[in-house]
C-alpha cells in the first residue's frame, strides 16, 4: 500500500482578540460615525434655510406685493367720488391750515423799550392766525390774557434787540410760543405783525 503522507495544510489563525481591544475598536467606529451624525442637523439647516427663504419670497411675499401694487394702481386710475374728494380736501385743508381764520387783537400793544429810561416806546399791532372754526371766539375770550402776555414779553426788548436783522421773526416766534402755552396747545398757527413802530 502506498504510503500516505499528509501534508499539513496551513491555516490562518486569527489572533486572539482581547476584550479591551474589542471595546476600543467599537468606540472608534462609533466616534467616527457619531461625528458625521452630530454635524447632520447643521448641514441640513445650511441647505434647507436658503431654499425656504427663496420659496417664501417667491410664493408668499412677491404675490402679496404685486397684489397691493395692482390695487393701488386700480384705485388711482379710477374716477374719484366727487363727494369723497370734497370731504378729503376739507379735512386736509383744516389739518394743513389752508382755511385760515384771522383774529386781530383789538388793542394796540404799547410798551416802554427796556434800558431807555422811559424815553422810547414800542407800538405793535398783531393779527393771530388759526384754522379751527371756533378760533375767533377762543381768541376773543382770552384776549386780555394774550395782551398781558404780549406786553410782558415785549417790555424786555432793548433798542439793540429791535434793531437786529430778523428781530420781527424772533418776536413772532416768541409770542407764538407764549400764546400757545397759555391756550393749552397749538391753537395759533401764525402771527402777523401788522404794525410796528419804535419812537
Amino acid at each position: 500500500m502506498a504510503d500516505r503522507t499528509t501534508t499539513p495544510v496551513a491555516r490562518e489563525v486569527e489572533p486572539e482578540v482581547q476584550p479591551d481591544e474589542v471595546s476600543e475598536g467599537a468606540a472608534k467606529k462609533t466616534a467616527s460615525s457619531g461625528g458625521f451624525k452630530s454635524w447632520l442637523p447643521l448641514l441640513a439647516t445650511v441647505v434647507v434655510m436658503p431654499a425656504l427663504a427663496y420659496a417664501t419670497t417667491q410664493f408668499i411675499l412677491l404675490p402679496k406685493i404685486k397684489q397691493a401694487m395692482s390695487q393701488g394702481a386700480a384705485a388711482g386710475a379710477g374716477e374719484p367720488d366727487p363727494a369723497a374728494t370734497k370731504e378729503k380736501e376739507a379735512a386736509s385743508g383744516a389739518a394743513t391750515g389752508k382755511e385760515k381764520v384771522l383774529a386781530p387783537l383789538p388793542k394796540k400793544i404799547l410798551v416802554n423799550v427796556a434800558d431807555s429810561q422811559l424815553t422810547r416806546y414800542l407800538s405793535m399791532s398783531l393779527t393771530l392766525v388759526g384754522n379751527t372754526p371756533d378760533f375767533k371766539e377762543r381768541i376773543t375770550k382770552n384776549q386780555d390774557q394774550l395782551y398781558d402776555l404780549a406786553t410782558g414779553a415785549l417790555m424786555t426788548k432793548t433798542i439793540a434787540d429791535l434793531q437786529k436783522p430778523g428781530s420781527r421773526n424772533v418776536i413772532r416766534s416768541e409770542l407764538l410760543t407764549i400764546f400757545n402755552n397759555a391756550l393749552g396747545g397749538p391753537v395759533i398757527q401764525d402771527i402777523y405783525i401788522t404794525e410796528q413802530a419804535v419812537q
